[in-house]
């Protein structure tokens, strides 16, 4: 009897052990987010931040997690020098004033054993509004290189940029905005 006790208590401590909430950190040289916009209609445009950060925790057994991600707007990169000066412009990102973009997530939300969405707050230029970041993908397995267990995501949302007082040439350049998100955070 004894045996099986210590059994049924090994055994639990090792489902505790693997149901423990798991600390990611973004790898700066695979993370992104981007954003895209109709031009007149002529064309989605397509832009990136260079800078993205992020500080991931994830519990599968329990289904839950947090993301703080911090985006350096002053990393824009339209892919003219003139037009990154333009977008971080007081009509755009005033990133003089708001250097940074932030995400803080309030709720994973879990399609079986995956996450398929996470709702957070999105912070731009001092507004903050809900959101929820749609994940197209998920995968976790131990990194080749790093040789920690490493997880990335893809995942999108759209916004409105007038609602962050961003709205200049709407409804000609479009007020719906795209963002995007390739994060890939190597377990701490």
């Amino acid at each position: 009897m004894k045996k099986i006790i210590a059994l049924l208590i090994a055994a639990g401590v090792s489902l505790t052990a693997f149901a423990a909430p798991e600390n990611f950190t973004s790898d700066e040289h695979h993370t992104f987010s981007s954003f895209s916009y109709s031009h007149f209609g002529y064309s989605t445009q397509q832009s990136r931040f260079n800078n993205t950060k992020a500080k991931i925790t994830l519990d599968r057994a329990a289904k839950t997690g947090s993301v703080d991600a911090v985006i350096d707007a002053k990393s824009v990169d339209t892919g003219s020098k003139l037009f990154d000066q333009h977008i971080q412009g007081e009509d755009f990102l005033d990133t003089a004033k708001f250097p940074t973009i932030t995400f803080k997530s309030t709720k994973f939300n879990f399609t079986g054993d995956q996450p398929s969405s996470v709702e957070g707050n999105l912070t731009i230029k001092g507004i903050t509004k809900p959101v929820t970041l749609k994940i197209t993908h998920f995968q976790c397995m131990d990194h080749p290189m790093a040789k920690k267990l490493a997880c990335g995501v893809n995942a999108t949302t759209t916004i409105k940029r007038t609602e962050f007082n961003a709205g200049k040439y709407a409804p000609h350049v479009g007020d719906d905005v795209t963002l995007s998100f390739a994060v890939e955070a190597i377990k701490d």
